[in-house]
This record gives C-alpha cells, sequence and structure tokens, in this order.
C-alpha cells in the first residue's frame, strides 16, 4: 500500500436504508481508511458534481436513465472517480461503468466488495518487459493513461525480469513475447515458476492465435495485441482485480 494513500472518499448510490447501513458498516471493516457517505439516487448527482469522489457506487436497482444521469456527471468532476455498478452475480454487464462487483447480502460480503472497489486506488506494482525501450516507453504511457493507479517499472530483457521479481513486490507482468536471450515464453514459465502469484500479460505484434493459445495454457493472464490502448488494459485489469468488465 502507498504510505500517501491517506483515506479514499467512497459514496454508494441506491434507495434503500438498509443497503446503506450495510456498505457503511462494510466500509468501516476496510483494510484502508474510508470516508464513506450513502445517498438516495436522487440526491447523488450534487456530491459528484462537486468532486472529491474516489470511488462510486451505483446500486443496480437505480434506473438505466439516472445511472446514465449520475455516470455523466461523475465523468464531468475532475477528477472523476472510479464508477462501480452492485449488481447480482450473474447479472448482465453494464454499460459506461468501469466494473461491477457482486451485491452483498451479509456484512462480510460487503466488506470483501469494498475491499475490491478500494484495490483502484492502492498503487499496484507492474513490470513491463521488452527488449526495445522505445515500445517500453509505449506501453508505460498506456499504463499511465489506466483509471487504475499503477507503479511502473521496467526490464529490459527476460533475466532482469526475474531477477526484479524476486525482490519487489509486483503484481503484474507486461511481457513481450518477441525478445533476445530468454523469449516470452520462456520468461513466463519462470516466473510462474518462481513468482506464481503474478500475473502476467503476453504482449505481441503477431497476430497469431495459436501464440494466444500457448500463452493461456502457459499460465498467462491475458494477451494482448501491440498496438494496444488504455481501455484494452483497463478491461484487463478489471479481471485481474475480481471486478468483471464492463462494457465502456
Amino acid at each position: 500500500m502507498s504510505e500517501d494513500l491517506v483515506s479514499i472518499r467512497m459514496i454508494y448510490i441506491a434507495g434503500t436504508q438498509p443497503d446503506h447501513d450495510l456498505w457503511r458498516l462494510g466500509a468501516g471493516r476496510a483494510s484502508v481508511p474510508i470516508v464513506f457517505d450513502a445517498f438516495d439516487a436522487g440526491a447523488a448527482t450534487g456530491p459528484l458534481a462537486l468532486g472529491g469522489v474516489d470511488i462510486c457506487i451505483i446500486d443496480s436497482t437505480v434506473t438505466e436513465e439516472l445511472r446514465a444521469k449520475l455516470v455523466k456527471v461523475a465523468r464531468a468532476a475532475k477528477p472523476s472517480p472510479f464508477m462501480v455498478v452492485s449488481a447480482p452475480r450473474g447479472s448482465p454487464r453494464v454499460d459506461a461503468v468501469d466494473g461491477m462487483v457482486p451485491r452483498p447480502s451479509s456484512l462480510e460480503e460487503a466488506r470483501r466488495a469494498v475491499e475490491l472497489c478500494v484495490r483502484v486506488k492502492i498503487p499496484t506494482r507492474v513490470l513491463i518487459v521488452d527488449d526495445s525501450s522505445t515500445m517500453r516507453g509505449i506501453v508505460r504511457k498506456i499504463l499511465a493513461a489506466s483509471r487504475f493507479a499503477l507503479d511502473i517499472h521496467e526490464a529490459s530483457e527476460g533475466i532482469a525480469a526475474v531477477n526484479q521479481l524476486r525482490t519487489g513486490n509486483f503484481g503484474m507482468v507486461f511481457l513481450d513475447y518477441n525478445m533476445p536471450g530468454l523469449n516470452g515464453f520462456e520468461t513466463l514459465s519462470e516466473i510462474k515458476r518462481e513468482s506464481p502469484n503474478v500475473a502476467v500479460v503476453m504482449m505481441t505484434s503477431t497476430l497469431d492465435n495459436a501464440i494466444a493459445d500457448r500463452a493461456h495454457a502457459a499460465g498467462a493472464h491475458a494477451f494482448l495485441k501491440k498496438p494496444f490502448y488504455p481501455a484494452d488494459i483497463d478491461t484487463v485489469l478489471v479481471r485481474y482485480f475480481g471486478m468483471h468488465p464492463s462494457r465502456r
């Protein structure tokens, strides 16, 4: 966790007092300090417009029309909050928001849902592995444009990457497929052997389904074809953080 992270401001938007109370109690048990407020759907546009909100959770019972209005107001705020819909498991994906979490029915489920949300504001250490300094710079810029907080590091080849992973608390690696020395698959194999909990995203400029299938079979979390964009990164990160993706 970043030492600069003092507290997170979270608001929850729904229409029932029991929902408000459950989320408030869940926020109170989170691993980071949370300034929490709950609003009825019709009263939330004002707080969103004022800004200063880090995470906004909208219950799926809010009408589509009103949700669209809330999202529009939130997107206009600077900085805009991370927008999440809370819905029953198995619900269809929701347009325009950043992610979705299960609607809780118990205090422990509420705490877990809150923890899923706050992870977007706790910087995750990521490692870019590519022999091209130009490509590393491009990927760094794309990652920096993500809506997730990322602490970005670089390695120019596979052995250096494995060594960095031994000494740093990394959560994710963006790994080029075509490199001299240890190639992408050899590096992936070493990473999964030494750091099995690190998620690896394989990157390549080659459009080849066989490479993607092999990457997934070898334990890659995701496969990205260059060029890719911040929205593609956010889709990968939403899945990594346990929020099933929504259409953007």
